[in-house]
């Protein structure tokens, strides 16, 4: 059973009674009421979007499904499947403004505050497969290849921007891209959407190539409020004219993988190379160093003063394979080898991210939506949980991982709902006594207190915790 006021107020109308989870101190610290209001997420008819929020955000830490939440005696009656599933497909919310707003914020006013200016801040991007497997009349998914196992799915790329300072990530901003080919998707976009809104033109951006999307991302923050020099992503969106337009429309420095094509090439000493040949012409270092050589070269792209971007390529050895090297790209001439690889070592924490929100937060499992809209809402409310644990984990300096403090936050509901049943228990011993015993208020109370202090330390602590609630 959920506890009282933890999700939706209880069937007697009081919203005043809210627990003092770390859910709510959430909410109330990420001013959720307010950023859904700035995204044109606003109530237009029933419960308002705030308790819906907190019905779907909250699922998860109380291990409850969605059918089995709506028969609790906690939710109201007038609360219904079809309340939910209208909010999560309403086509004129704005949730990408919505998720990069609160994020913004919270980076701005908790995190920035507790690092020095010369840490160093990235936006990581990359992405990941949203899986659909078992479905084919979802809307615009498509046939993608997984590239770890060389094999096709039923699935989307969701592409994330996210923040981090090595010590916290933020995710900002995501799509989830369909495919260009329409041979590969198996339904197309639904006809009735009003071409006028926000949904329409995310749904153009998921046939968008992926490099293309990346760029809306970018568009969607401002990367110098949020104190990020530098974007870091992997060899598949590592092309010399994405790097250079970072560099010159975004005045931001990029940091990434680079891959051996023979399609690529880069100037060094006046003459065009592949990376193969670049690697062939610089000096080595002996014996076992872990990083090979580095070497400037140019982009093969001008800036606004006609100066062509150079950027610096590292050689690193592959751990996995010691006969065999990487190369590391940054545009950042002052970084040192040691620099280009210790930041590009930030970019595991997005990896990181996506086994969370998938394992943990049933990212794609919770609700087996059709439409796009609702896809979209919902994994902006995933990932918006994502951000409660890491923005608890760097508040209270907590040495374990993520995936540790979700299943706290979920004991924590279970000890609220137990409580919450302790102290009615107690209630109905107050009123049964007052009723057999004629007793005052006085004497009764000073009966509990006498009971109350008797009791075992580990449950006056969680009378204590149903006390603040």
């Amino acid at each position: 059973m959920f506890s009282v006021s933890t999700i939706l107020p209880n069937s007697n109308g009081n919203e005043n009674d809210k627990s003092s989870s770390r859910m709510m101190q959430f909410f109330t610290q990420a001013k959720i009421g307010t950023f859904l209001h700035q995204a044109n997420i606003c109530k237009e008819k029933g419960h308002s979007p705030r308790l819906i929020m907190e019905f779907i955000f909250a699922l998860v830490l109380h291990g409850m499904g969605f059918s089995r939440a709506l028969e609790s005696e906690r939710v109201p009656k007038d609360f219904e499947k079809d309340t939910v599933y209208a909010f999560l497909k309403n086509p004129t919310y704005n949730w990408r403004k919505f998720l990069a707003n609160i994020s913004s914020y919270l980076i701005t006013k908790f995190l920035l505050p507790l690092t020095s200016e010369d840490r160093d801040r990235v936006l990581i991007l990359d992405d990941s497969l949203f899986s659909r497997n078992c479905s084919k009349a979802v809307e615009l998914l498509a046939r993608v290849k997984d590239h770890t196992t060389n094999r096709y799915f039923r699935e989307f790329r969701m592409l994330t921007l996210g923040w981090s300072d090595g010590a916290s990530f933020m995710p900002l901003a995501f799509s989830l891209l369909s495919s260009r080919k329409e041979i590969n998707r198996y339904q197309e976009i639904d006809p009735n959407i009003d071409k006028r809104t926000v949904s329409y033109q995310r749904r153009l951006e998921a046939m968008k190539k992926g490099t293309e999307t990346m760029f809306d991302l970018l568009d969607s923050i401002n990367p110098k409020k949020l104190g990020a020099k530098t974007v870091l992503f992997d060899s598949w969106f590592a092309y010399p004219a994405i790097i250079s337009k970072i560099v010159k429309n975004y005045s931001l420095h990029v940091v990434c993988m680079i891959k051996r094509s023979p399609k690529i090439h880069y100037t060094y000493e006046g003459k065009s190379y592949t990376l193969n040949q670049l690697y062939k012409k610089v000096r080595k270092k002996r014996g076992r160093a872990k990083i090979l050589a580095n070497v400037v070269v140019g982009l093969g792209h001008y800036d606004e003063n006609g100066n062509e971007i150079r950027a610096r390529i590292v050689f690193v050895r592959d751990r996995n394979r010691s006969k065999k090297w990487l190369a590391l790209l940054t545009t950042n001439l002052d970084h040192t080898e040691e620099d280009a690889v210790r930041i590009y070592g930030k970019r595991w924490e997005i990896e990181c991210f996506f086994k969370v929100v998938k394992s943990n937060l049933r990212l794609a499992k919770e609700f087996q939506c059709r439409s796009y809209d609702s896809m979209t809402a919902h994994t902006s409310i995933v990932f918006l949980r994502y951000t409660m644990l890491s923005l608890s984990a760097r508040e209270e300096t907590d040495l374990r991982t993520i995936g540790q403090l979700f299943y706290v936050c979920c004991d924590e509901m279970e000890d609220i709902r137990f409580a919450q049943a302790l102290m009615t228990i107690l209630d109905i011993l107050g009123a049964t006594i007052a009723e057999e015993f004629l007793l005052t208020d006085e004497q009764i109370n000073d009966f509990l207190d006498r009971f109350f202090e008797k009791l075992p330390n580990y449950l006056q602590k969680t009378m204590h915790l149903a006390g603040a609630a």
